[in-house]
């Protein structure tokens, strides 16, 4: 518990420091609301300012400390709370594993435009992290499987956590391994393969935001030397396991369009190439089929 008067005073406090720190001051009454049963109006209103005592999901000390490594450490937000929205699903994340992006949600709006959407079967997530796109793809597509496949066991942990709160592990398989290799049994059987991969350059991994360099994964960031590895591999051994005019749809890093597509157009098991934008109108997703013949 904590008195009203007690949480201004702190509230104030908390958003000259995020200011400080280059951190949006929102991420203050983020944690609030994640861990006290205060609303976003109440917030922005300070209606709670003459409470005797605020309801706390954790020790008002330990949210204060939980604060300070948001500061000092520049510790993500979503790892100290442990969980995150996600289209509509609430998804537990841990720094073993890449927090979902919410241009990511992009990935599963083109898997339902696309041509393979109606078909019954069996679908690909590789890569899966916290199994965010599994479950959207579960949660979207009633009628398919869908096949999770990461190297790490941490974060398979997480994702089939996730699977089974969101009620959808029996819809979901999950596999550890290295891209598709745990997927030869569905070789030539996949309707569909999504992915998003580790793409950014080695020389940029220490140039990012501290959030992403100190805190998340890198085996979930790094994509070689030019960042294309991982998609390379996609390229070249997806067509032994899509069908004939399988999707295979990836998310990919600003300024990749031109060489993701160049890689599709000469790998000759792939048409109707297509490069996506997100909300913000960078180029992040490419889109092809498997050739009929």
């Amino acid at each position: 518990m904590v008195s009203g008067l007690e949480l201004l005073v702190w509230r104030k406090q908390a958003q000259q420091e995020a200011i400080a720190a280059n951190i949006p001051p929102s991420e203050v009454d983020w944690l609030l609301r994640s861990l006290s049963s205060l609303d976003a109006l109440s917030l922005r209103l300070e209606l709670f300012k003459s409470e005797p005592e605020i309801p706390l999901s954790r020790p008002w000390g330990e949210i204060q400390h939980l604060w300070q490594q948001r500061i000092e450490a520049r510790v993500p937000l979503q790892y100290l709370i442990g969980e995150l929205s996600w289209r509509d699903l609430n998804l537990q994340v841990a720094p073993g594993v890449l927090i979902p992006r919410p241009e990511t949600e992009l990935l599963i709006d083109l898997a339902l435009a696309s041509d393979v959407a109606h078909r019954t079967g069996d679908w690909a997530d590789l890569g899966t992290g916290s199994g965010a796109i599994a479950i959207g793809l579960a949660q979207s597509l009633p009628e398919v499987t869908v096949h999770a496949v990461d190297r790490s066991l941490e974060a398979l942990a997480i994702a089939r956590r996730n699977a089974a709160n969101c009620s959808f592990s029996d819809r979901i398989q999950f596999y550890q391994g290295y891209w598709f290799t745990p997927l030869e049994h569905l070789q030539g059987k996949l309707i569909a393969m999504v992915s998003n991969p580790p793409y950014i350059p080695t020389r940029l991994i220490n140039e990012l935001q501290p959030e992403v360099t100190h805190h998340e994964p890198h085996l979930a960031l790094d994509g070689g030397l030019d960042g294309l590895d991982c998609i390379r591999t996609l390229v070249n051994v997806a067509p032994d396991y899509l069908q004939p005019g399988g999707l295979w749809l990836v998310e990919m890093m600003a300024g990749q369009a031109e060489q993701v597509q160049q890689l599709l157009l000469d790998n000759s098991n792939y048409h109707r190439i297509e490069i996506h934008t997100d909300l913000a109108g960078i180029e992040r997703f490419a889109l092809a089929y498997r050739r009929l013949s």
